[in-house]
């Protein structure tokens, strides 16, 4: 499994021959890329607001998958075939190819469109990837990667996604704000019991600029063994066995 960050909540999830991208948002300072240089299988949307969803339509020829509600707003929005839309919902998993999805939820608003005046997705979404089947038998040979999307600390982290569906790595909001800060994704980390970390969504708008030594160093303070990898920008990593 190979992970690609491109700034923001932006990455791109490659499980065997296949391509998962997740809250495609190019605007952003911390990548070079542009929409035109994907050609994923599948888009996974975490939420509505912009600043993921913002690229969504340049990807009409992949499979778009999320929430009904907000896959139905943006296939309304956008030109997908209706076979091309997958909804689905909080605790459920969906085989795309060689990735086995799992949406679980994550705390934060869902406006849907421009301003604060949006209509409401409903519950926001994280997504835990993975190249075998979710099973309480033990499988030393599964990959997962855990991308909570935007929100703030949940005891679910510790009480579910941690000891049952078991990440091996972690993408976590740090920029506070609007979601959690460097303590509080810590804290996570910590719960999750991830061997690798990754934080994300931050410097992307002056409100959340944030040194992300920061959650190195908070991290380090909870006790975790997992390592911290502060990617650069279309930086990937090769999550391995």
């Amino acid at each position: 499994m190979e992970l690609t960050w491109h700034g923001h909540a932006t990455w791109h999830v490659s499980v065997g021959d296949t391509d998962i991208l997740i809250d495609p948002f190019f605007d952003n300072p911390k990548t070079d890329a542009e929409a035109g240089d994907f050609d994923p299988d599948v888009v996974l949307v975490t939420h509505g607001h912009d600043d993921h969803v913002a690229d969504v339509g340049a990807f009409t020829d992949a499979t778009l998958a999320g929430t009904p509600e907000v896959v139905g707003h943006l296939s309304g929005e956008h030109d997908f075939a209706e076979d091309d839309v997958v909804g689905f919902n909080l605790g459920g998993t969906v085989e795309f190819g060689d990735a086995y999805v799992t949406m679980h939820r994550a705390d934060h608003t869902n406006g849907m469109g421009e301003g604060f005046v949006a209509p409401s997705g409903g519950n926001c979404a994280g997504y835990v990837i993975s190249d075998t089947v979710p099973t309480q038998i033990e499988d030393e040979d599964s990959t997962t990667f855990y991308h909570a999307g935007d929100t703030g600390l949940m005891t679910e982290m510790r009480e579910v996604i941690g000891p049952y569906l078991e990440p091996d790595a972690a993408a976590l909001p740090v920029g506070d704000h609007f979601t959690m800060g460097p303590m509080q994704a810590a804290i996570a980390v910590d719960w999750l019991d991830v061997d690798h970390a990754f934080p994300m969504h931050y410097d992307t708008f002056p409100p959340i600029e944030m040194d992300p030594d920061r959650f190195v160093d908070e991290v380090a303070a909870t006790g975790s063994d997992a390592e911290v990898h502060v990617l650069d920008g279309d930086e990937s990593f090769d999550l391995g066995t």
